[in-house]
C-alpha cells in the first residue's frame, strides 16, 4: 500500500506547516494558515523577512531541510527555477529531511519539466509533490484571494485543499505534475500582452489631454475592464512602482513561456515584445520593482516625462 494512503487528514493544530519564501507574497500567505489554527516553521535566505511571522509565533529553522524535519506540508515560494532546485533537491534542502507522507507544494511560477522531475524525485521517498503557482499578486496575498493552478496527483491535491482554500479563492487542479506551471504560463502570457495594453492607454490619454481617473472610471468597467487595468493603472496614475510582483521575476515567467513555446513549436511574438519591453524597463534600474513600472520604459520610448509632461 502506497504509505500516503495512511497520512491523515489536515488538521488545524495538528497539521504541522513548512514554509520556505516569506518574500511579498509569502508572508502573507504563511500568515494566513497561521490564522487558520496551524503551527509554523519558516526559513527564508534573508532572516529578516521572517520576523512578522516569528512575532506570530512561527518557529525559525536554519535550512529547508530542517523544515521538512519540523513539518508535515512544506510550502515553497521563491524566485527562480534555480532556487526552487536548490531548495527542494539540494544537498540541504527539503527532500533530504523529509520522510514518508510528507507533502511538498512548491508555488513559485517555475519550468514545468522542474516540476515533474521533484515529483519523480519525491515519488521515491514515498513524499507527496504539488505545483500550485498563483496569480494575484501582493493584493490577493493579503486578502486570501489568489488563484491557484494546481498540478499533482488527484489524492494528494484533495488533502491539502483545505490549505489552499486559506490562501486562495479559486483553486483548479489542472492534471498531473507540471500542469499548474503549464497553467501558469498560460496566465503571464495573457498578462504579458495585457499591461502593454494598459501602459499605451495612459499614454494616449495622457497625450490627449484628459484626466486619467476619470478616464479609468469610464472605461475599467466596460469591455475593456481586466485585473491590470483595475489594479496596476492606478498604481501607474500614482507614480507607485513598489514591487507586488517584481520585473526580474516576470521576465523570468516569459522566458520559461517562450522557452516552452520554442518546445512546442508555437511563435508567442505578443509575449516575445513584452519580453523586450521588459527588458527595456530593467535596462532603466528597475528590476526590482513592480511590473507596473512598465509605464516608465514606455513613456521614454515615447518622450513622455511620466506623469504625462511631454519632455
Amino acid at each position: 500500500m502506497d504509505q500516503r494512503q495512511l497520512v491523515p487528514p489536515i488538521t488545524p493544530g495538528k497539521t504541522r506547516i513548512g514554509w520556505i519564501g516569506t518574500g511579498v507574497m509569502g508572508s502573507s500567505m504563511c500568515g494566513h494558515l497561521m490564522a487558520g489554527g496551524y503551527t509554523a516553521t519558516v526559513f527564508n535566505r534573508t532572516v529578516e523577512k521572517t520576523a512578522s511571522l516569528v512575532d506570530r509565533g512561527a518557529v525559525l529553522a536554519n535550512s529547508p531541510k530542517e523544515v521538512a524535519e519540523q513539518s508535515d506540508v512544506v510550502f515553497t515560494i521563491v524566485g527562480f527555477p534555480s532556487d526552487v532546485e536548490r531548495v527542494i533537491l539540494g544537498e540541504d534542502g527539503v527532500l533530504s529531511g523529509s520522510s514518508a507522507g510528507m507533502t511538498i507544494v512548491d508555488m513559485t511560477t517555475s519550468q514545468p519539466s522542474l516540476a515533474e522531475r521533484i515529483a519523480e524525485e519525491s515519488n521515491r521517498k514515498g513524499v507527496a509533490s504539488i505545483d500550485a503557482p498563483v496569480s494575484g499578486g501582493d493584493t490577493g496575498a493579503r486578502k486570501g484571494s489568489l488563484s491557484i493552478m494546481v498540478g499533482g496527483a488527484p489524492d494528494d491535491v484533495t488533502r491539502v485543499t483545505p490549505l489552499f482554500e486559506l490562501m486562495g479563492s479559486t483553486i483548479v487542479r489542472q492534471g498531473g505534475p507540471g500542469r499548474g506551471q503549464h497553467t501558469k504560463m498560460v496566465n503571464q502570457t495573457l498578462i504579458a500582452s495585457g499591461m502593454i495594453a494598459v501602459c499605451e492607454a495612459l499614454l494616449y490619454a495622457t497625450k490627449a489631454g484628459l484626466d486619467l481617473n476619470t478616464v479609468l472610471q469610464s472605461v475599467s468597467s466596460g469591455a475593456a475592464g481586466s485585473w491590470s487595468l483595475t489594479n496596476m493603472a492606478p498604481r501607474m496614475i500614482d507614480g507607485d512602482f513598489d514591487p507586488g510582483f517584481f520585473v526580474e521575476h516576470f521576465i523570468k515567467d516569459m522566458r520559461i513561456a517562450l522557452d516552452e513555446a520554442a518546445a512546442m513549436n508555437l511563435a508567442l511574438p505578443g509575449l516575445a515584445l513584452a519580453q523586450q519591453l521588459y527588458q527595456a524597463v530593467v535596462a532603466q534600474g528597475h528590476a526590482r520593482d513592480g511590473t507596473q513600472a512598465l509605464i516608465l520604459a514606455m513613456a521614454e520610448l515615447n518622450q513622455v516625462n511620466w506623469q504625462g509632461t511631454e519632455t
